[in-house]
């Protein structure tokens, strides 16, 4: 069988939750790790509270479409209210991670793996009331080791700005939070099946 080569990675969220700096460390931990990566970031009309979405497209090659997918491996929900838009799009058996803290109903994700992580909670605890995205992010890592986690560390390292360095550590803490809410490689992104 042939491997997979390409992962695509869909991040869907409201304004200021954390959104595009999650998809932003995902691709920075793949550049970290020599593997290709493509991102795209889109917005609604709102900066807070609106719509926010980005698409990170992973390769163990030169990757040949661009990062506007009409099917992906995965996605990340931070918050289900603008979920609707890319559910299409999950190809069947995809994983979704999501924080379940914020579900009023379920997704509608018919044969797709669900991996709720009561992110919210898990933020809070960790010390890191705002980084439920970053939780969600180490979670996902942890499930799909699709980047190590230190090169994920290195990566929002390198990510946050100087006016944000002193949200590191806890930040850190909610990847680590992330990371420990899962079992590892559950859902492994490199395999040898195509999918």
């Amino acid at each position: 069988m042939n491997s997979v080569l390409e992962r695509e990675i869909l991040f869907t969220g409201i304004g200021g939750q954390g959104v595009q700096l999650a998809a932003k460390i995902l691709a920075l931990a793949a550049t970290l790790e020599d593997l290709e990566v493509m991102s795209l970031g889109t917005y609604g009309g709102t900066m807070r509270g609106g719509n926010t979405d980005a698409t990170v497209v992973i390769g163990k090659v030169p990757i040949n479409s661009p990062p506007i997918v009409s099917s992906a491996w995965s996605a990340i929900v931070v918050h289900p209210r603008y979920f609707e838009p890319i559910a299409h799009k999950i190809r069947e058996t995809g994983l979704v991670v999501v924080d379940s803290d914020l579900l009023e109903e379920p997704l509608p994700i018919a044969e797709k793996i669900l991996l709720p992580i009561p992110a919210t909670t898990l933020a809070r605890e960790a010390d890191a009331p705002k980084a439920a995205a970053l939780l969600l992010l180490g979670a996902y890592v942890a499930a799909t080791e699709i980047v190590s986690h230190d090169a994920l560390a290195n990566a929002l390292d390198a990510s946050l700005p100087s006016y944000r360095r002193q949200t590191l550590e806890t930040n850190l803490h909610a990847l680590r939070a992330g990371r420990d809410a899962v079992d590892p490689l559950s859902n492994p992104a490199w395999t040898s099946e195509v999918a």
